[in-house]
């Protein structure tokens, strides 16, 4: 039987890149899937996509930095699946990049925060006492690499990574004996529609050239490569993995 058989995830941020990635592959191994997103044409297409890998599948339309959808994200993940074993809070924003932080309006900065980095707080305070009722899980969020060191990228994307990265060392101590095991993920650069938007991605440009040279590599990552990590950290292979934020980086910070 596979391992998250009967078993149900929550996935924030589902809609796209290494969200919905990560749903097709929770999917094939037969879980339970509830994807949640602001948007929700996107979403929806994530669910049919994992029906299609072989999973069940929900929608749930919402915005991670307002409580009230949070909640109805977790409420509705123990409706329609019976309880919550594991989530991925993945939802997030690139804001507007390499703007120095003296040029950054405060509306930016307020904005990056409340979705990177409230919004993983509020997940995780709703999805807890769910979990706990399961008799424990794993949660593990979307930090960056811009959460393990500075960067040119702009001090709110970097700010709230950084804060992720936190949050999880502390929420992973809080319930480390309780059954819950928290860890964070960490990716560089990432073929994805928020990279693009950031120009990273353009041919020959300078950025991207640029950005390449920093992955030892050769290349960007890919979302399933970000994806199998998180199947891991919620899986009993990674029964001993707690409180870590792992680099998925191509050699990035080596």
């Amino acid at each position: 039987m596979p391992e998250f058989e009967n078993k149900t995830i929550l996935i924030t941020g589902g809609s796209s890149g290494i969200g919905r990635s990560t749903a097709i592959a929770f999917a094939k191994e037969g879980a339970n899937v509830v994807v949640s997103s602001r948007r929700e044409a996107e979403g929806i297409e994530t669910v049919e996509l994992v029906k299609d890998a072989g999973g069940k599948g929900h929608f749930v339309q919402g915005d991670v930095s307002k409580s009230q959808d949070v909640q109805k994200m977790v409420g509705e993940s123990v409706s329609k699946f019976g309880g919550l074993d594991f989530a991925f809070n993945n939802a997030g924003i690139e804001g507007k990049p390499f703007i120095p932080t003296a040029d950054l309006e405060e509306a930016d900065w307020h904005q990056l925060i409340n979705i990177n980095l409230t919004g993983v707080f509020l997940s995780m305070k709703y999805q807890i006492p769910e979990i706990l009722k399961r008799g424990g899980g794993a949660i593990v969020n979307m930090s960056s690499i811009a959460g393990l060191k500075g960067s040119l990228i702009g001090i709110g994307y970097v700010a709230s990574k950084h804060g992720v990265a936190g949050a999880t060392k502390t929420a992973a101590l809080e319930y480390a004996a309780q059954g819950i095991r928290i860890n964070a993920v960490c990716p560089a650069i990432i073929e994805t529609d928020m990279t693009d938007r950031a120009g990273a991605l353009e041919d020959d440009s300078d950025l991207k050239n640029m950005l390449l040279a920093k992955h030892p590599i050769g290349r960007f990552g890919q979302p399933m490569e970000v994806a199998d990590v998180v199947v891991w950290l919620c899986s009993e292979k990674s029964s001993f993995v707690t409180g870590q934020t792992i680099p998925i980086d191509g050699g990035y910070l080596t």
